[in-house]
This record gives C-alpha cells, sequence and structure tokens, in this order.
C-alpha cells in the first residue's frame, strides 16, 4: 500500500486507463469486479474478503475506470466494452493469462461480458447479486444511480444496501458521503447512469444465447432480502447457465461480502478451490 489511504494501492495502465489495483496474495489469480455505488472502490468492497483469500489466491481488484481512483479521462465513454477491455488490459499487462473473475451487481454483469467476449481468459465464475439480464429497474437501484450527494441521501441507500440495521449508522454514512464527494468522483459516477435508467440496465445484459453458450464452471450469489436486484436475476442466470449452482442468503440485502464476509469468503474460496 502506498500512502494512509488503503484504497490506493498499485497503479498499471490497462485498456489505456490509468488503473489502481490491488494485487494481495499468491496462487491462482483472481479477479473481483466491484459494484456501481457512489464513492465506491475495490477495497470499499472488498475490504472484508481480500485478506482471507489472498491466503490461497493472488487477488485482483481494480478501481474501475469512472470509479475509485483510477484515471478518469476526459471525454471518457462509460460503458461495457471500456470496462471489459480495461478488465483484460489489465490481466494483459500483468502477464495474467487466465484468471477466476468475481463480479458483485455492476461488476456481474462486466464478468459476465468478459466470459462471453474472451472465454478462453476465464477460469471459473462467481456472480454476486448480478445485473447483466434483462429485468426491470428496481427503486432501489434507480434511487443508488440517481445519487445526488448529501448525508441523508447516502443514509438512505445504505437503508436500501444493507438488511443487517447494525450495518447501518451515522458513521459510515458520513464516511461514505465523503468518498462520494472526492474530487472528479460524483461527476463520473452522475455521467454514467442519467435518467431514463432502464436503458443502462439494458445496456448492460448480455444476450440471452450467449449466457446459455458459457461453459465455465459458474456460483452465483444473492441476498435473498436484496432490494437493489432481484433475486430473480439469479434465478434467471441459474437457469441460462447449464454448469452453475446458487446459494442464496437468508437475511442479507445487496451487500453479501459485507453482511455474511465469513460465509461468502469460504463460499467462494471452496468453489474457487475445486478447480485447482
Amino acid at each position: 500500500m502506498t500512502g494512509a489511504n488503503p484504497e490506493i494501492a498499485n497503479t498499471i495502465v490497462a485498456g489505456g486507463i490509468a488503473t489502481n489495483y490491488h494485487d494481495a496474495g499468491q496462487g491462482e489469480p483472481v479477479l473481483f469486479i466491484h459494484g456501481s455505488g457512489p464513492g465506491v472502490s475495490a477495497w470499499a468492497n472488498w475490504r472484508l474478503v481480500i485478506p482471507v483469500l489472498s491466503q490461497k489466491f493472488r487477488v485482483l481488484a481494480p478501481d474501475m475506470v469512472g470509479f475509485g481512483f483510477s484515471e478518469r479521462p476526459a471525454g471518457g465513454k462509460y460503458d461495457v466494452e471500456t470496462w471489459v477491455a480495461q478488465a483484460v488490459g489489465l490481466l494483459d499487462a500483468l502477464g495474467v493469462k487466465k484468471a477466476h473473475v468475481v463480479g458483485n451487481s455492476f461488476g456481474g454483469a462486466i464478468a459476465l461480458a468478459l466470459a462471453v467476449c474472451h472465454s478462453e481468459r476465464v477460469g471459473r465464475l462467481v456472480l454476486m447479486g448480478s445485473v447483466g439480464v434483462p429485468f426491470p429497474i428496481t427503486p432501489g437501484l434507480d434511487a443508488v444511480w440517481g445519487y445526488e450527494p448529501s448525508f441523508e441521501s447516502m443514509r438512505s441507500l445504505l437503508d436500501i444496501f444493507a438488511y443487517d440495521r447494525a450495518l447501518v449508522n451515522d458513521e459510515l454514512a458520513e464516511l461514505r458521503y465523503r468518498a462520494s464527494i472526492r474530487p472528479g468522483f460524483q461527476e463520473s459516477f452522475s455521467a454514467m447512469f442519467p435518467a431514463p435508467r432502464q436503458r443502462w440496465v439494458d445496456a448492460m445484459a448480455s444476450k440471452e444465447a450467449d449466457i446459455r453458450a458459457l461453459p465455465h464452471e459458474t456460483l452465483i450469489i444473492h441476498g435473498r432480502d436484496d432490494k437493489v436486484i432481484p433475486l430473480a436475476n439469479s434465478l434467471t442466470l441459474l437457469d441460462w447457465i447449464d454448469r452453475s449452482q446458487l446459494h442464496v442468503f437468508a437475511r442479507c440485502g445487496h451487500w453479501v461480502q459485507i453482511e455474511h464476509a465469513a460465509r461468502f469468503a469460504r463460499l467462494v474460496g471452496d468453489f474457487l478451490g475445486e478447480g485447482a
């Protein structure tokens, strides 16, 4: 790590983007792709599971362009093709020929598209609360993508994200609000998903035939009480992906990797370890 902020780690050019990424542990490489909340970063998403999973695997967790501490090029395009190119570019820059891929929410759509377009680069696939299939946008997702910075707005978003009320407090809301107003953060975030937002759900969906053709062993994870991405998405993925299994966490919202961090890390670690 460099400096006092644990969110900032290493920098490498990936797909033409100066990318902030975490690189922890040894073993089979696993690419973690974060979700799309305001002020999000790879570290904010995966901080509880990186220390555990890096004991068995080489964990690679980049800030996708437009998020966190990666470059925000002037006039840059925020779309699935750009994010997939960045992900592949990171593997190329690090000399990684093949990696398991774990995608959270928005990151699930990128992981799916990566597996569709670059099947040979993906080992096993983990999709958590995933976008990437067609669905009517939920009020929760509309609120997340339509976030306008304020402490009150962030506090209400946290109520949407988490089932466990013990996780949601003013201190966390203040921390995440401050993260969302760092220079450039809200500008890029608001440019990604302007209203009407159903079109961005549609734009991030892979074709059904392409998903059905995926050969990868796939673990699908969802919180039963998710208010952001409907559980029906994961049931669709279970139906469409031949080599898939679904694990649903009760009493859990959109933050499986935070609300059930130890169980999530154990489940993912065991699944990825089967492919060794």
